[in-house]
């Protein structure tokens, strides 16, 4: 995408279209996305029920449906966009969870400081004003509005507005951080379970999983 001139002037976006040609670097891009999130949806059944477990759902199928629709409407160089936008923040969670689960707090803290500062620029900033600026004006500048635009560029809403429901947890996240003690993910219900089972365990006489009880701290 750097040396694509849509990256940096996204009026480029729709010149020629939509006799657009398809690259090779777009095509793998489309590949692999589509692939992770298809991956995504199937393993979040089994992966830890979190608070915004339906907007996940919500999020995963949204973005399928934006991917195959914009691969169809020929919408490849916005849709290859939308997919950097997203990635940029993307790739710093998974460095940070990687550095947590290996230890590395400190390291681990400081990616998430950066990781919500860069996803709060692009979620709410660089993909209101400027993708959906440029899905939303420009297109209709080069040909009529037809279906798909409608369809569109309200899907892109729909994501938008879980990037707001997602900026307002991450700033929850990071208060915690930053003005008292913040342990895990503030979306998981693991902990409330876990005090459930050791308050069932106390009027037993034991505590979780069965064991006597000993000092810890949540």
């Amino acid at each position: 995408l750097i040396d694509k001139p849509w990256f940096y002037d996204t009026w480029e976006v729709w010149v020629g279209y939509p006799k657009q040609s398809l690259l090779p670097s777009q095509y793998w891009y489309y590949i692999i996305e589509l692939s992770f999130y298809w991956s995504l949806l199937f393993s979040i059944a089994s992966d830890v029920k979190r608070k915004d477990f339906q907007e996940q759902i919500i999020h995963h199928l949204a973005t399928i449906i934006l991917l195959s629709f914009s691969w169809c409407a020929n919408y490849i160089r916005v849709g290859t966009l939308v997919m950097a936008v997203h990635d940029a923040s993307d790739i710093l969670l998974e460095l940070a969870k990687m550095f947590n689960y290996a230890g590395w707090k400190s390291l681990c803290n400081s990616l998430f400081i950066v990781f919500a500062a860069m996803f709060i620029i692009t979620r709410l900033i660089i993909f209101p004003f400027w993708i959906i600026h440029c899905t939303w004006v420009y297109p209709i500048h080069h040909y009529p509005p037809f279906f798909g635009y409608y369809f569109f560029n309200v899907m892109l809403v729909v994501l938008q507005m879980l990037h707001v429901f997602w900026a307002y947890l991450i700033l929850q996240m990071l208060a915690k951080f930053l003005f008292s003690k913040l342990d895990g993910d503030d979306r998981s219900d693991v902990e409330e379970c876990e005090k459930s089972s050791e308050e069932e365990g106390m009027k037993n006489g034991t505590g979780a999983n069965g064991r006597l009880p000993v000092n810890s701290h949540h």
